[in-house]
C-alpha cells in the first residue's frame, strides 16, 4: 500500500496534506508513503523532515507510481496522477458543486475522488471534518487580519492621557469559524456580538461572553434541518432581523462575516446601503468572498474601501497560517483512513455512511447522489 502526498499547485494554496506525524503513523500501519519534493515548504516542513520521518521523497513521477492512495487538500488534475494504480483513491477538496468538469474527468481516468468536504457532520466523523478543522483557524485569522488593519486598538485601556475605549466587534454567523471569531475578538477585549438565524446558537454566543443579537417579537424560523442548520424563515421575520442587524452594524468597529451554503452561492448579508452607516474607518472582513461573498462589493485578496469602511477577505484564509492548518488537515486525513483501515487486507475500507457520502468517483463513473441531484 502506497500513499503519495503531492506539492499544491492551486494558486495561493500554502498547506500541505501530511506531516511528518501523520507520515510516522501511516508507516506504522505498514503502508509506503512518498511526498513530492517541495511539498512542505511553504508550511514550514523541510523534505529531510519528512525523510527522518520515514517517506522518500523525489519528483512528481516518483512520487505518484504504483499509488494506492493520493492525498492532497485542493483536487490535483488529473494530468498529474499518470503512474498512479488503476482505480487510485484521491482524497481531498475538490469542490465538486463548482468543479463537475474536474469530476468528470477523475471518472474518465478511472480514479476513486473521495470529497473531503462532504464528510458527514455526524459524531464519528468530527476528527474527520476538514471543514471543521480549517474553519476553525480561519476565524481566528479573520479576527486577527481585521485588528491589524483597523487603525485603532481593540481594548479598552485606560491612561493618564485619557481612555481608549474598546472597539465594538459584530460576528455574523455562528458557526465553526463565527464561535473562534468570537472567542478571539474577545481575546483581544473587543465589546462582542453576535447573530445568527438559527436561534440554538444564542446560548453558544452568550456563553462566550458576548450579547446576542436576536428578532424576539416576532416568530422566526419555522423549523431547524439535520445537524441545527437553519431551514425557513418567514417574510416577517426576514423584515425583522434586516431591520436589527441594520441598526446594529452602524454602531459596529468591526464586522466578522461567515455564512456559506453548500453547493450554493454565499447568501448577502451587508449591502451597499447598510456599509454606508457605518462609521469611517470601520472594517469588515468577508469569511466567504471566495464563494460569490457576504457583503457587496467584496473581492477575494483585495481592500476595497466604500463610504470610508475598508471590506477585505482572503480567497484562501486558512493558507495563511500554513504549518497549523496543515497539521489538522493531515490529522483529518489520517484519522479518516485509519478508522477503516483493515490489518489482515492492509488497506481501508470503506463503510455504506461515510464512504457513500464523500465519493465522487467509481468504476468510471460519477457515483455521488449529492451530485445527482443537484
Amino acid at each position: 500500500m502506497k500513499i503519495a502526498v503531492l506539492k499544491e499547485r492551486s494558486p495561493g494554496e500554502t498547506r500541505v496534506a501530511a506531516t511528518p506525524e501523520t507520515v510516522k503513523k501511516f508507516i506504522a500501519l505498514g503502508t509506503q508513503v512518498a511526498v513530492e519534493s517541495g511539498a512542505g515548504e511553504h508550511a514550514s516542513i523541510s523534505d529531510d523532515a519528512f525523510g527522518d520521518a520515514g517517506a522518500t521523497t523525489g519528483d512528481l513521477a516518483s512520487t505518484v507510481k504504483d499509488a494506492d492512495i493520493v492525498l492532497g487538500i485542493q483536487a490535483p488534475d488529473v494530468e498529474l496522477l499518470n503512474g498512479a494504480k488503476p482505480g487510485a483513491w484521491v482524497a481531498a477538496l475538490f469542490n465538486p458543486f463548482q468543479n463537475g468538469d474536474l469530476v468528470e474527468a477523475y471518472a474518465k481516468a478511472g480514479l476513486e475522488a473521495l470529497s473531503m468536504e462532504f464528510m458527514p457532520r455526524i459524531t464519528r466523523a468530527q476528527s474527520m471534518d476538514v471543514l471543521s478543522s480549517q474553519s476553525n483557524l480561519a476565524g481566528y485569522k479573520a479576527v486577527l487580519t481585521a485588528a491589524d488593519t483597523y487603525g485603532r486598538a481593540f481594548p479598552m485601556m485606560m491612561t493618564a492621557a485619557g481612555t481608549v475605549q474598546a472597539a465594538k466587534c459584530f460576528i455574523m454567523g455562528v458557526g465553526v469559524a463565527g464561535l473562534q471569531a468570537i472567542a478571539t475578538a474577545r481575546r483581544l477585549g473587543a465589546q462582542v456580538s453576535a447573530t445568527d438565524v438559527r436561534s440554538a446558537t444564542k446560548e453558544q454566543i452568550e456563553s462566550l461572553g458576548a450579547k446576542a443579537i436576536f428578532v424576539t417579537d416576532v416568530e422566526g424560523i419555522e423549523g431547524e434541518g439535520a445537524g441545527g442548520y437553519a431551514t425557513e424563515m418567514s417574510d416577517e421575520y426576514k423584515a425583522a432581523q434586516a431591520k436589527l442587524v441594520s441598526e446594529h452594524i452602524a454602531k459596529q468597529d468591526i464586522v466578522i462575516t461567515t455564512a456559506l451554503i453548500p453547493g450554493r452561492a454565499a447568501p448577502v448579508l451587508i449591502t451597499d446601503e447598510q456599509i454606508a452607516t457605518m462609521k469611517p474607518g470601520s472594517v469588515i472582513y468577508d469569511l466567504a468572498v471566495a464563494q460569490g461573498g457576504n457583503v457587496e462589493g467584496s473581492k477575494p485578496d483585495d481592500m476595497v474601501e466604500r463610504h470610508g469602511v475598508k471590506i477585505m477577505g482572503y480567497a484562501n484564509t486558512p493558507a495563511h497560517l500554513a504549518a497549523d492548518t496543515s497539521a489538522l488537515f493531515a490529522r483529518n486525513h489520517f484519522n479518516f483512513l485509519s478508522a477503516f483501515w483493515d490489518k489482515e487486507a492492509g488497506k481501508p475500507e470503506l463503510d455504506e455512511e461515510i464512504g457513500d457520502a464523500i465519493r465522487l468517483t467509481k468504476g468510471g463513473e460519477v457515483v455521488s447522489e449529492r451530485l445527482k441531484g443537484a
